[in-house]
């Protein structure tokens, strides 16, 4: 409801700037007007506001000047012009609705679900994990990389995540299950001295990221 509102005062804003520009031809000037008060009636609509009855040129017609039938018959255009409106709108919406769900139907997508319980390797320093799918035929990665920041203590840096280390591997689609191997690979960094072994102060670094070890399935169709 919002954004449709905040669409049409756009909208008005902008149709407003024109009529006030001064330059339009009369009969332009006269179809803007129409337009204007065709979105008006159609937000007080769809906002459960008072309907204003006006005439052909979309001015607000008098009841003091006016009759009571002619009051009540254009009461009923205007009510039949917003509903047909509505309708209008609702059919769009529908046909937008199946033009999606069609385009679905004809591109699935697949997932892949991914939960880490642990990770036994001894590395004596803060590691970087990564996991991602990889086309052994193809020899890339077909997917990003889903990290966990493993501690020096065998437990997750984020101690949060602690047993809730999920990732879903989206948008899999029909051509990558037309490839004849897939397989998950993970990647373990260390994040620290240039050396393990080096125990001189003096040359201690930190901070360095080294390749520590990968695993992977077999690659399965």
């Amino acid at each position: 409801m919002f954004r449709s509102v905040r669409h049409m005062i756009y909208d008005l804003i902008e149709w407003r700037s024109q009529i006030l520009s001064g330059t339009l031809p009369q009969d332009e000037l006269k179809e803007l007007k129409k337009k204007v008060t065709a979105k008006i009636d159609y937000g007080n609509r769809i906002l459960d506001l008072d309907l204003v009855v006006r005439d052909e040129d979309g001015n607000i017609l008098d009841p003091e000047q006016t009759s009571t039938i002619s009051l009540f018959r254009a009461h009923e255009i205007a009510s039949k012009q917003v509903e047909e409106r509505l309708q209008e709108e609702k059919s769009q919406k529908q046909n937008i609705d199946i033009n999606r769900q069609a385009k679905f139907a004809a591109t699935p997508s697949f997932a892949l679900f991914v939960n880490l319980k642990n990770v036994v390797c001894k590395i004596g320093e803060d590691a970087e994990v990564l996991m991602s799918l990889y086309d052994p035929l193809e020899s890339k990665f077909i997917s990003e990389n889903y990290l966990v920041r493993w501690s020096s203590c065998g437990l997750p840096k984020d101690i949060d995540r602690l047993h809730n280390l999920r990732a879903v591997f989206t948008d899999l689609g029909s051509k990558d299950l037309k490839r004849e191997k897939i397989s998950f690979v993970c990647q373990i960094v260390r994040v620290g001295r240039m050396e393990l072994r080096d125990n001189n102060t003096r040359k201690l670094t930190s901070g360095l990221r080294r390749p520590f070890g990968v695993a992977g399935t077999p690659g399965v169709h």
